[in-house]
């Protein structure tokens, strides 16, 4: 069985959707070539920064291969994914508009963080125009990145008020 891995690669100064689907396609490229499934690419427009979801069975293995595309990242990171299932991911790629980073508190282990996001997901309900896409927390609890549909900035706060959840980052996503 594959698991997941994140790396976040910044993208070219004042970059424009064009100028980062070069990167895009190195990612996708070394992807395929480590036998991997990229599961979704998105582009934080506000923040720079290319985010890459991959399926695999090997960090080591597909780290090589990302750098030998010449790609610039810190690590390759393992995640969970967080709300739904993979398949249903992979059949929605791309929906989400906004991205919230939280760098989760110290004192918050990988276990309390999925019970607490657990308990509060009703929540979501009292912001009805603002949908919870998915999440993907690191391993090691450091961060996570929460994805949303929403009208606005200002819906996505609503939200995570909601479920009392703070944001350390927001960005649109670049289309």
């Amino acid at each position: 069985m594959a698991d997941l891995f994140l790396i976040e690669v910044p993208a070219p100064t004042g970059a424009a959707q064009d100028a980062v689907q070069p990167v895009f396609d190195r990612i996708a490229d070394a992807t395929s070539r480590a036998n991997g499934e990229l599961i979704e690419v998105q582009y934080g427009r506000d923040l720079g920064v290319v985010y890459g979801i991959i399926e695999h069975h090997s960090s080591e293995v597909l780290e090589g291969l990302l750098r030998h595309n010449e790609l610039e990242f810190d690590a390759v990171i393992p995640v969970q994914l967080v709300g739904p299932t993979l398949d249903e991911v992979k059949a929605h790629r791309g929906a989400a508009n906004y991205l919230v980073e939280w760098d989760i508190p110290e004192e918050i282990g990988l276990d309390q963080y999925l019970t607490n996001k657990k308990a509060k997901a009703h929540l979501y309900e009292n912001v009805p125009e603002t949908t919870f896409m998915r999440t993907y927390v690191r391993q090691d609890a450091i961060k996570c990145l929460c994805f949303y549909d929403a009208p606005d900035e200002e819906a996505v706060r609503r939200a995570r008020d909601a479920v009392s959840t703070p944001i350390d980052r927001l960005t649109r996503i670049g289309d």
